[in-house]
């Protein structure tokens, strides 16, 4: 049983400790009038992705967006497995073109095989530094994802070779550093912008099997 355990937790902490990647802001674009963002987006974290978000420009002295997101890998079964994010961002730091952006989400994850359902709770933070132009941006962002703690609830077939599996809570799952670069393009009331980055467990040891991430998005302003 023992072993058991081990197996599940460890796909527990590949599975549920990816990173997350945010909605990404060009802050010289964005002016007072633009309350609402909309954002779709494509990539590569741990699957290939699809995913929504929407956010909320707060009328503050420091520009603060709140935002939702919604995310899943391209399957079969779509909502077997599904991320959801609720936070926001803010633009702690202008010095000139150079900005300083801090971020912090909680987590709700869902992931689902063969050997057990897997329901999630986590956070994430990050910090984004870069070079902001009104038409364009580059920058370096840096981020902690923890899965902090996770139900497995074991399938049938598992507790028909192992009839002594015990569903229950593990806590903590593990959790996984993120660096990289982003640059986007701004437009109108648009934004396309790009990432990619590599993502190690909080160890520093381990990575996943291909351990970049990568995405492409679409921002509408209004």
């Amino acid at each position: 049983m023992k072993t058991i355990r081990i197996i599940l937790v460890a796909v527990a902490f590949y599975c549920t400790a990816n990173f997350s990647l945010a909605q990404n802001i060009n802050w010289k674009r964005l002016n007072d009038e633009q309350t609402h963002l909309i954002n779709l987006n494509v990539g590569w974290d741990f699957a290939s992705t699809i995913g929504i978000s929407y956010g909320y420009k707060l009328r503050t002295n420091i520009p603060v967006v709140m935002n939702v997101d919604f995310s899943l890998p391209f399957g079969s079964n779509l909502l077997d497995d599904f991320k959801v994010k609720l936070g926001g961002q803010a633009e702690l730091l202008k010095l000139g073109n150079f900005s300083t952006t801090v971020r912090a989400f909680g987590i709700f994850r869902r992931y689902e095989n063969r050997i057990a359902r897997l329901l999630n709770f986590g956070s994430e933070f990050s910090g984004v530094v870069g070079y902001y132009q009104p038409k364009w941006h580059a920058a370096a962002e840096f981020g902690f994802d923890k899965a902090i703690t996770t139900q497995v609830k074991h399938s049938a077939l598992t507790r028909e070779r192992f009839p002594e599996a015990k569903d229950g809570w593990y806590v903590p799952t593990g959790g996984n550093f993120c660096y990289g670069i982003q640059a986007g393009y701004s437009f109108e009331s648009y934004d396309i912008y790009s990432k990619i980055g590599k993502t190690v467990t909080q160890d520093l040891k381990t990575t996943a099997l291909i351990p970049f991430y990568l995405q492409l998005g679409l921002n509408r302003k209004f």
